[in-house]
């Protein structure tokens, strides 16, 4: 709970720029950025940026510091391709970022001119990192995304955004790339939606974009991926895309070619209104509104109820010298549950949360109990 309200006062006191005043994007939605996984060579950039730049799209985005898992992989051109992104900028018009992971890697996007950057799901995961680079970039007017970090905590994810604040950074955005799982799914990376989801809750004026390459990990899932964030209201797409996608030295997988993911955006794709006015959509939404209203205030009755219950038995459990944890009969509710709720058609997933929220919040009132002097 003081987690949550740290959260929601952060929200109230971060200072942002709305995306509209980047100077970056036209008002047309989606709002893309586009480019390769890495800068490759200056041929590379050139061929691909000019094929985003004729699909429309007028952000380009190429790694050129690599942070890779094992050593030898291709990690990266480093400051040499800088001057290959002002190329683009010069010949072709299109802003143009990069990643960065240190302090030397923003003075040297500093001191080549480079439009916006952005902070890697590995770094964002540590403090001590993100605080360099803020330091590095105090006083910049420069853009700043923040992916999420590699794991599903969003703490870590504020904490940067925290700190790259408090260094006078006012643009900021953040790129929702999915998190890393044990559980299997045919995705590179788990959606998470529901944390996006909650720090749009905080941050409704956060600018917010979806990473579809990695997420997916493969060019068959980036099309119902994009959909899925245009569908949430989410900004913009931060995608990956190669000239010569079957030849890139990383991710080369996950890269749809300059033709195909113009083809994406503008024939495939449904861009959702945010709200509208017609009198028969407010009517029938107000009424649907209403009867969710109702629902939730009954739902929050029943689980008053079951609350109270919990402690019931954390008493009687208390009296007999019982432990509050009974794994046996705590797996066979679940289990039930769920067959239950698959019956009616209801998401496993969203059941196992819910059920497993619910015996948490069970098992704390049991201890509450258990430390009373009642």
């Amino acid at each position: 709970m003081l987690k949550i309200l740290y959260l929601w006062g952060m929200a109230a006191k971060l200072e942002l720029t709305p995306l509209t005043q980047w100077g970056f994007f036209s008002n047309l939605l989606p709002r893309v950025i586009a480019g390769p996984c890495s800068a490759e060579s200056e041929e590379q950039v050139m061929e691909t940026a000019a094929g985003l730049a004729s699909a429309g799209i007028r952000v380009f985005r190429a790694g050129i510091w690599k942070p890779r898992t094992h050593p030898g992989c291709f990690e990266g051109v480093g400051s040499t391709g800088l001057s290959w992104l002002q190329k683009v900028q010069r010949e072709l018009g299109m802003k143009v970022c990069t990643e960065v992971a240190s302090a030397k890697h923003v003075e040297e996007c500093l001191r080549h001119g480079i439009d916006m950057v952005w902070v890697g799901a590995r770094t964002t995961g540590n403090p001590f990192l993100v605080q360099e680079i803020a330091d590095a970039l105090q006083g910049c007017d420069l853009p700043v995304l923040v992916k999420n970090p590699v794991s599903p905590d969003l703490d870590l994810w504020v904490g940067a955004l925290e700190r790259l604040n408090q260094a006078g950074l006012r643009k900021l955005g953040v790129v929702h790339r999915g998190f890393s799982t044990l559980q299997e799914t045919h995705y590179r990376n788990d959606p998470g939606w529901r944390i996006a989801i909650e720090l749009r809750t905080l941050f409704p004026d956060l600018p917010f974009f979806a990473d579809p390459s990695h997420m997916g990990g493969e060019r068959k899932y980036l099309q119902e991926l994009s959909q899925r964030a245009l569908d949430l209201g989410l900004e913009g797409l931060f995608i990956e895309s190669h000239c010569h996608p079957e030849k890139a030295m990383s991710d080369a997988n996950q890269q749809l070619t300059p033709e195909a993911l113009g083809r994406m955006l503008h024939e495939q794709l449904i861009v959702r209104e945010s709200d509208t006015l017609a009198a028969d959509y407010r009517e029938n939404i107000e009424q649907l509104r209403a009867r969710i209203d109702l629902i939730d205030e009954n739902l929050l009755e029943v689980l008053r109820s079951r609350m109270e219950i919990s402690r019931e038995i954390g008493r009687y459990k208390k009296d007999h010298n019982i432990a509050i944890l009974q794994l046996a009969r705590w797996d066979d509710l679940l289990g039930d549950m769920i067959d239950k709720g698959s019956v009616e058609g209801m998401d496993e997933k969203f059941l196992r949360a819910l059920f497993s929220v619910i015996h948490e919040e069970s098992v704390r009132v049991q201890n509450e109990i258990l430390d009373s002097k009642e």
